[in-house]
């Protein structure tokens, strides 16, 4: 008997294996290039491509650096060293793609304050193969000023906290700051906010923290949100879900994700009223696959297809 359970193990692990297109993660080179140009603040009011740029923000606040125009491509750039957020967006039809950023970190860790990787209004917007970490609010959030409607697409990237491996205002060596990954603000009614975040990995959002319930995704208020291929480890929550309140519901469709190392895999709240969970691949120590908050059994739950998730680096772009 424990050789047949052995072998379905091993074929069910096997059915999750990703091909290398849809591996989790970055991908080939991220951050800036030879002979990147220097400056501490970049303000792009412009259309175009804006290319190997590397913004030290020297401790200043503000989006360090901040996108007015439509129809602009921020590539391979590195953006760090700030206390206000790394890419504020207030154009549509923006590309940010492979760049690092990271270090941006506001008040103390006792008491921080927002620092965000990338935030801004909620428009036709992708994140593509970026590397986010080491801030004191949320690797990506949209809207804070909940006054945009529009998508968001973002794809392998790599949004992760960790301990500070130095001092910083504020903030020591060992220090684990930042809320989540993502965190989602809208509008309270009218058309949905479209979010789609695919072959991501999200992992270190972990206790201890200054927020509750620290989770890879927060997702919240008045969006359509379809998470696919991701992978998450270390994690207090993974996916937060939540339902109605006053500002709206999130209606969430989760496919073939990889859920390792976490208290809970998908925390469901407030009697939500769509959330699927599709082809789910559960890894070694999730204490609590599914809990829900505020109401058990909400109309539109759905969980299918549930196996048994391959070693973690099957199915990461970079192991």
């Amino acid at each position: 008997m424990k050789a047949i359970a052995a072998l379905i193990l091993a074929l069910s692990s096997a059915s999750f294996a990703a091909e290398p297109s849809q591996l989790a993660g970055t991908k080939g080179k991220v951050g800036t290039l030879q002979n990147p140009k220097l400056v501490a603040r970049l303000e792009i009011t412009k259309p175009g491509v804006y290319e190997n740029f590397r913004v030290d923000a020297q401790g200043k606040g503000g989006n360090i650096v901040k996108i007015t125009a439509d129809d602009v491509t921020l590539r391979h750039c590195e953006i760090f060293n700030g206390s206000g957020n790394g890419v504020g967006v207030f154009g549509t039809r923006v590309v940010i793609e492979n760049c690092r950023i990271h270090r941006l970190l506001n008040g103390t860790f006792e008491a921080q304050h927002d620092a965000h990787g990338v935030t801004g209004r909620w428009g036709d917007v992708t994140i593509r193969n970026c590397d986010i970490s080491h801030i004191s609010g949320d690797c990506v959030q949209f809207d804070p000023d909940r006054k945009s409607r529009g998508s968001l697409t973002i794809e392998n990237c790599h949004l992760w906290a960790g301990p500070l491996e130095a001092d910083a205002p504020g903030f020591k060596a060992g220090q684990n700051p930042g809320e989540n990954a993502f965190d989602s603000k809208t509008i309270p009614d009218g058309e949905r906010c479209k979010l789609i975040i695919r072959q991501c990995y999200m992992h270190g959002w972990n206790q201890p923290s200054q927020i509750q319930n620290r989770a890879a995704l927060n997702l919240k208020e008045h969006i359509e949100a379809t998470v696919t291929g991701c992978v998450f480890d270390d994690n207090e929550i993974a996916i937060r879900a939540r339902g109605p309140g006053g500002r709206g519901d999130a209606r969430v469709t989760v496919e073939d994700c990889a859920i390792y190392r976490s208290q809970t895999g998908v925390r469901a709240e407030d009697n939500i009223e769509q959330l699927k969970l599709l082809r789910t691949a559960w890894g070694e120590d999730v204490k609590a696959r599914v809990e829900f908050h505020g109401g058990k059994n909400p109309p539109g739950f759905e969980n299918t297809g549930e196996t048994a998730a391959p070693p973690i680096k099957q199915l990461l772009s970079q192991p």
